[in-house]
């Protein structure tokens, strides 16, 4: 499995202006058509995750683990481990979570297209 050039690369970048609550820094890594689905399922467009932080989001930590990539030529889809030290409106919101990221390669240049933020949990124990 080999990772595209710029995927890596754009994670990093957008883990990095998450964990700085950095909505300048995002407009630029996703692409117009974007939608983001939160831990608790709900659905974002590109302007309501970018107004994330002005609605009350504070990351204090936000990295990407354990990803492993796929390439599909002009598309990307990346699946992790993330691990948040996150509050909403003064509640917290911290863990560790699954994600999925699909990257899309438009101008030879990489956008993020989708996140998908879930429950990352044990298995449950096999009876015995």
């Amino acid at each position: 499995m080999t990772t595209p050039d710029g995927v890596l690369d754009l994670v990093q970048r957008w883990a990095a202006a998450e964990e700085k609550n950095d909505a300048g820094a995002l407009d630029g890594l996703l692409d117009g058509e974007f939608a983001g689905v939160g831990p608790f399922g709900f659905i974002l467009t590109r302007d309501q995750w970018l107004a994330r932080f002005a609605n009350g989001l504070v990351n204090r930590s936000f990295t990407v683990t354990d990803l492993q990539v796929r390439d599909y030529g002009t598309a990307a889809v990346g699946i992790g481990v993330l691990e948040q030290e996150t509050s909403w409106q003064g509640h917290d919101n911290s863990g560790r979570f699954r994600v999925t990221l699909v990257a899309v390669r438009m101008d030879d240049r990489w956008r993020l297209a989708h996140v998908h933020i879930g429950p990352l949990q044990a298995p449950p124990e096999r009876p015995s």
